[in-house]
């Protein structure tokens, strides 16, 4: 038996090295979304910085691990087998969770999942337990103060974070303005000084709060000197920040690159807990079990864990190495930091979110309410105001989506917050602070414009809304689990690591293929940040072949798909195909936005020349989607109905015009694509032969109704895929026509 529970704790330790890993994938976005968002330095040396933070938090930390040893579930209540069959199910439900959320790109809590997972798993036990001993209460096994305080860490967090985020960075902006380095001789080393104090405090209240040389002590000197400690390093910062002016050295880069140290060294020293906690319980109670000979795992109550207990170090330099690979390696972790920083870029660009009903009541409210407040703010402060926010003059490092005031500000504005509510108990979540002040900046910086508004608020939402998600999640996941395992047992248990290996399997596969789809075209920030004609000109001309190309395949994939699938009568694939259509019009709006944004930074003579025919091509290839649309719908309203199939004559006459449409299609993408037009006419005259054909295929089909020899259902549906077909290629002759003139030198 002994032998058994040894391979769940080792089971255990090898899932907490998968959670380390999503977990760091998940987290890294808290500490490193500003200094590569700013681009503060090279992107190895951010890496190098915030592994460090990470290592020393990690070695440092003492592994009070009392969340998972008596936070959720009163240990004096359960027995060793009950104790092993929560916490195997926390670990199982919590390596699969964070896994899901970030191969999504979403950012959430690791606190809130471990603590509604163990939540969770000792409900499920809980209700056991009280149906077998009605004298047990859910007071006496279930401490739901931990999980209330993390529910009102959700509000807290995400309230405070945002509206300081918003004041704080609108402050500084009108301080700095968007051109900086004017006012830096002025305002730098101030700044500076107060920036580096308070990393500082964080460092000692939050970062350090529970590190092995912090005794009882040395807490109590730093509480006692807290006011002198505060006045001494803003005095020496600010010199310090005065003479890096001084030498020309960029004090913002020093604040941003302390910063990220300061929130890698956090995030390690306390939320390892959430990552190695469980089976470091898992492995004391084996421990503690083991010492006592002839135990029974089924009634030997786990009182020992009432207790505190330091990790030994070499667990912690283990789990802080295995954070430090994962940082470097984890391309979730990547995706995770994409998506903040996406969310809260300077610069117009491609949208990760689409919108949402409330995202776009939110952007009427707030309309309506800026311009009643701008009724009231009088014209000179106004245009003081806008001064102050001219983007024109916005001093941003080459690829960056925002400049260094706001990298700071986020950075700096997260550890103070997250210091005060440690000092004043609050519960204040880390990732929730992180990425609120982040959206607060953003907004105030203006990056939300009346183009991207509705599509970063939908983005936030969808951020916070994965929180309560997760929540949910992973309560109910881990109580069906828990359920499970403590009735099927063994089988069970193998049956569900079964199943996780399974899933993340599954997941990474699933990750890499959407990860190769959004990869895209590499031209669009670039063009983005272009602002030579000549440059943006070409980068718009080869992002507009890339797309249409892409966009062109699609057409050529769905046509033949809904031909072939109609004249099967497969609704199946009839579905798959209307799916794909879906899917290709909302990516066309995309691209006619990016391709608008380009547009925007030619000058005014190319933009009138060229710009036509992009809108133009944009059209044509609009409707070539849509036609096929108009074929593939009736086809599958007609297949759905069961009704009669096209007759043999019609399949083989369509279906011979129906291949050289195809190949036409891809013989438009081919020339699209390659830039080479020496083929033109022939696929000019290949159009129309096409279309004359089509033609007369309506005409026979005319005589048909009218000698009244089919089914007027199936001829109404085939004269609209005749009809639409024309369209189909008529209206791709008409981009590569337009296609020509735009790509083109003339």
């Amino acid at each position: 038996m002994e032998t058994f529970y040894l391979g769940i704790v080792i089971f255990l330790f090898l899932l907490a090295i998968f959670d380390l890993v999503v977990g760091v994938s998940n987290d890294a976005v808290n500490f490193l979304n500003s200094a590569i968002g700013a681009k503060a330095a090279p992107f190895k040396a951010i890496m190098c910085i915030a592994a460090i933070g990470i290592f020393v938090g990690a070695s440092l930390s003492n592994g009070m691990m009392d969340i998972a040893r008596h936070g959720i579930y009163q240990p004096e209540h359960f027995y060793f087998t009950e104790i092993m069959c929560i916490l195997i199910a926390v670990m199982l439900t919590d390596v699969v969770l964070l896994d899901m959320f970030n191969s999504l790109g979403m950012p959430t809590s690791t606190t809130v999942s471990l603590v509604f997972e163990l939540l969770g798993g000792t409900f499920a036990l809980s209700i056991i337990k009280i149906a077998g001993d009605h004298s047990l209460e859910f007071g006496q096994l279930l401490n739901t103060d931990k999980a209330l305080s993390v529910i009102l860490a959700i509000f807290v967090s995400v309230a405070i974070a945002f509206f300081f985020g918003t004041v704080v960075q609108y402050i500084a902006r009108l301080i700095f303005t968007f051109n900086y380095k004017k006012q830096m001789k002025y305002f730098a080393a101030i700044f500076g000084g107060i920036a580096i104090t308070t990393i500082i405090y964080f460092v000692l209240i939050s970062g350090l709060k529970e590190s092995s040389f912090m005794t009882p002590e040395n807490k109590l000197w730093i509480k006692e000197n807290t006011g002198p400690l505060i006045l001494y390093c803003f005095i020496g910062s600010t010199i310090l920040m005065q003479i890096f002016q001084w030498i020309h050295i960029n004090v913002f880069k020093v604040i941003v690159l302390m910063g990220t140290f300061a929130l890698a060294l956090a995030f390690a020293g306390n939320d390892l807990v959430n990552f190695i906690g469980v089976p470091l319980a898992g492995y004391s109670s084996f421990i503690d079990f083991s010492s006592q000979s002839g135990a029974d795992p089924d009634t030997y109550l786990m009182t020992s864990l009432m207790g505190s207990a330091h990790t030994p170090w070499y667990f912690l330099v283990s789990a802080g190495l295995i954070m430090v690979i994962a940082l470097f390696t984890s391309k979730k972790a990547h995706n995770v930091v994409k998506t903040s920083v996406d969310l809260s870029r300077q610069e117009e660009g491609e949208e990760a979110f689409g919108t949402s009903p409330v995202a776009r009541v939110i952007v009427r409210l707030s309309s309506s309410i800026s311009s009643s407040l701008s009724n009231i703010v009088p014209d000179k402060t106004k245009r003081w105001i806008d001064a102050r926010f001219n983007t024109d003059d916005a001093i941003l490092a080459e690829g960056a989506a925002f400049d260094l005031i706001r990298a700071s500000v986020n950075l700096v504005l997260a550890g103070f917050l997250i210091a005060m509510g440690t000092a004043l108990k609050l519960p204040l979540s880390t990732t929730y602070v992180a990425f609120m002040v982040a959206m607060g900046s953003s907004l105030a910086d203006r990056a939300w414009s009346r183009e991207s508004a509705v599509y970063r608020i939908t983005g936030v939402l969808s951020v916070i809304g994965g929180w309560f998600i997760t929540a949910g999640a992973a309560f109910f996941i881990c109580f069906f689990v828990t359920t499970i395992i403590h009735f099927g047992g063994t089988i069970a248990i193998i049956a569900f690591i079964g199943l996780a290996i399974f899933s993340l399997i599954r997941s990474q596969l699933v990750y890499k293929k959407a990860l190769t789809k959004q990869k895209g075209d590499p031209t669009v920030q670039k063009l983005m940040s272009s602002h030579d004609t000549q440059e943006a000109l070409s980068l718009l001309r080869k992002h507009t072949r890339d797309e249409l190309g892409a966009i062109l395949e699609v057409a050529s994939q769905t046509f033949d798909k809904t031909v072939n699938s109609f004249m099967s009568e497969s609704y199946r694939g009839l579905r798959k195909a209307m799916n794909l259509i879906d899917d290709e019009k909302d990516h066309i709006k995309k691209v006619k936005r990016i391709g608008t944004l380009g547009v925007a930074h030619l000058d005014n003579n190319t933009a009138i020349e060229k710009g036509l025919y992009y809108y133009q091509g944009n059209d044509f290839i609009s409707e070539v989607i849509y036609s096929i649309g108009r074929i593939c719908e009736p086809c599958l309203e007609h297949t759905d109905n069961n009704f009669n199939p096209l007759q043999e004559a019609q399949k083989e006459e369509f279906k011979h015009i129906s291949e050289g449409i195809t190949d036409f299609l891809e013989q438009a993408r081919n020339i699209i694509l390659q830039n080479d037009y020496t083929n033109f006419e022939e696929a000019i005259s290949t159009a129309n032969h096409l279309i004359n054909s089509l033609a007369q295929l309506k005409r026979a089909e005319l005589k048909r109704i009218q000698g009244q020899t089919g089914s007027l259902k199936v001829s109404m549906v085939y004269l609209t895929m005749i009809q639409e077909a024309q369209n189909v290629v008529a209206y791709t002759s008409n981009l590569l026509k337009v296609s020509r003139k735009f790509q083109v030198e003339e």
